[in-house]
């Protein structure tokens, strides 16, 4: 009650600017009512890599895309809310390249509330960045996502940051096809102790082919997982 009152003064006292629009944002969180309806959902997707599928195909219960039913992806299940569309692709620009950290609240809540979990995770690991890469950025948005996921469900939700490491700096994948981007990410990371029979979630930011998700998701499952999830923030169209 105490946090939540003083949230109110300093609102009052020092409006919050809608980070898309510029307007005021009528709350603690950096984004109007208007720009935050516009934001578009990822309803209809596929139950396991969360690629948008046609809506009549999820009308009667999980569905799943033709290249999971060929050859399922490592991770069990991708919890992806939000569609990588122009607005979506500002708000995490300026957040992962321009060094505004301060979104990270916004993105996390934006997840959080948007995301019904079919069952909680033990661990939440994000996705590491190499050390040359986080050192010229000054942080991991990974990890700053998973820390304020955590923040908002501490009894439930534990961040080990450090079991998940990369072991070569691989390249920007921007530019690549999937099969470059598998190939540039084969044996990428390895794991720092044993998890055995643990429920991982990996949290990254987006989702586009799913390598990165993939080669990380392998070397814990051999490191003794049971079960490693993805949650991301967005996902790219096919």
């Amino acid at each position: 009650m105490v946090n939540s009152f003083a949230e109110q003064i300093l609102t009052t006292l020092l409006p919050c600017h809608c980070a898309l629009c510029g307007l005021k944002a009528g709350g603690s969180l950096p984004i109007c009512a208007g720009c935050a309806a516009d934001l578009p959902r990822n309803i209809c997707s596929c139950a396991t890599c969360a690629i948008p599928i046609p809506p009549a195909a999820t009308a009667i219960g999980p569905r799943f895309c033709g290249a999971c039913l060929a050859k399922p992806p490592p991770f069990c299940r991708a919890y992806v809310p939000w569609l990588y569309d122009p607005q979506f692709a500002h708000l995490i620009h300026r957040w992962k390249f321009n060094g505004d950290r301060y979104l990270t609240r916004l993105l996390a809540t934006l997840w959080a509330d948007a995301v019904q979990l079919d069952r909680e995770a033990d661990i939440i690991v994000p996705i590491p960045l190499h050390w040359r890469r986080q050192w010229r950025r000054g942080y991991n948005q990974a990890e700053l996502l998973a820390r304020d996921l955590c923040r908002q469900e501490p009894q439930q939700r534990l961040l080990v940051s450090d079991l998940l490491q990369r072991t070569r700096r691989t390249n920007a994948q921007s530019t690549m096809n999937a099969d470059e981007r598998k190939a540039n990410l084969k044996t990428a990371f390895t794991t720092s102790r044993p998890c055995d029979n643990l429920h991982i979630a990996l949290v990254d930011d987006v989702l586009t082919t799913g390598a990165t998700a993939a080669s990380a998701a392998t070397a814990l499952l051999e490191a003794g997982a049971s079960q490693v999830d993805l949650w991301c923030l967005a996902r790219t169209l096919a």
